[in-house]
């Protein structure tokens, strides 16, 4: 009986240490950067055309609830930030009260790389402007949480950071001739050569700042939007044109982080390689569970080339949809995409997320 007794003992001890195990984040903040692939509520209170805070945007997400992103439900970031362990990374602007350990999001809707991305629209953060609410946060706002400055600096170097942006300075720029003069200036080449140097001068700067983890995605396959497919004559499901800048973009940005993990000391700039399963979702819709690779699930404006129309009752099968609206995607796509990056080998590159906090 004692002995008995001694067994169930260590059976639950062992059962607490686990589930205190699986209580702690593998890492101890994740930091989020980009444009509406990402932005979790900042377009909220700008002045703006380019928001989600409103129904049917949110009708998957925590009982349908409109936070301002800009899908049905949760985003890469959203299911990058479970995956670790941490509560969603709150948007920055519409801060209230103390600040969060747990990380922050600077992402806002419609901007790009360059600062006039998107400018016709309305107000949004370009990344360099992200990059300065950053540093103010590092240097005004979380010192007075730690006790001494090494304790910061392993905090931020354990952290996790992650950026999408540079398809708006395709959709929001380069491909909008009539507002733009950048397609007259540029060749593709010396265009996304323009981007990925504007980029890196960002990312060196997140990098001073203490930034060691930082996962960088790919632009998507923008030819194959709904705000581009239903405009534009093509062959297929996509317009392989704009494909093509896409690539020659995401081509230079990873020499660009490949180049900057060799130089700078510390340092993991994985890249988010993520271009591929998005085209090979749309071409291959059954091996990712999905019926409509092509129409928006919610009813948008434009006839399924641009926002959702507000309070509109959307697709009773969004999980079936590629995309939610005329230029973004469904959750369903998101936790692909988070998933294989978080465990998988071929998406987020050298490393998974579990390899980069295991380091």
């Amino acid at each position: 009986m004692e002995k008995f007794n001694f067994v169930a003992v260590i059976i639950v001890l062992l059962m607490y240490i686990e589930s205190v195990k699986s209580e702690i984040p593998l890492a101890p903040a994740l930091y989020v950067f980009g444009d509406s692939i990402f932005d979790s509520g900042n377009n909220n209170v700008l002045p703006t055309l380019a928001k989600a805070d409103f129904k049917p945007y949110g009708s998957n997400f925590d009982g349908g609830r409109a936070t301002g992103r800009f899908t049905n439900g949760k985003t890469v970031a959203d299911f990058i930030a479970e995956f670790l362990g941490l509560p969603f990374s709150p948007p920055y602007l519409s801060l209230r009260g103390s600040l969060k350990l747990t990380g922050l999001n600077y992402a806002s809707g419609s901007c790009g790389i360059l600062p006039y991305t998107g400018n016709f629209i309305g107000k949004c953060l370009h990344f360099s402007e992200q990059v300065d609410l950053f540093e103010r946060t590092v240097e005004r706002e979380l010192p007075r949480k730690f006790n001494d400055p090494e304790e910061f600096s392993s905090y931020l170097s354990r952290s996790i950071f992650v950026v999408s942006t540079g398809s708006n300075d395709y959709v929001n720029n380069y491909l909008q001739p009539n507002i733009y003069g950048t397609s007259k200036r540029y060749t593709p080449d010396s265009f996304a050569k323009l981007l990925v140097d504007a980029l890196s001068q960002q990312l060196q700067r997140l990098y001073r700042l203490g930034a060691r983890k930082i996962i960088m995605f790919e632009i998507g396959p923008i030819g194959c939007i709904p705000s581009f497919t239903k405009k534009l004559r093509h062959n297929g499901r996509c317009n392989e044109e704009y494909n093509a800048l896409a690539v020659i973009f995401n081509n230079q940005l990873s020499e660009m982080l490949k180049n900057l993990t060799s130089t700078l000391q510390g340092s993991a700039f994985i890249l988010g390689h993520g271009h591929w399963l998005g085209y090979d979702a749309i071409i291959n819709p059954s091996a990712y569970g999905l019926m409509d690779p092509t129409s928006p699930c919610c009813i948008t404006w434009g006839n399924g080339t641009s926002a959702c129309i507000p309070e509109l009752e959307p697709c009773g099968d969004a999980d079936k949809h590629y995309f939610w609206d005329g230029y973004h995607l469904t959750e369903t796509i998101y936790r692909v995409i988070a998933t294989k990056c978080f465990n998988g080998t071929s998406l987020c590159i050298p490393k998974n997320i579990k390899e980069l906090v295991e380091d």
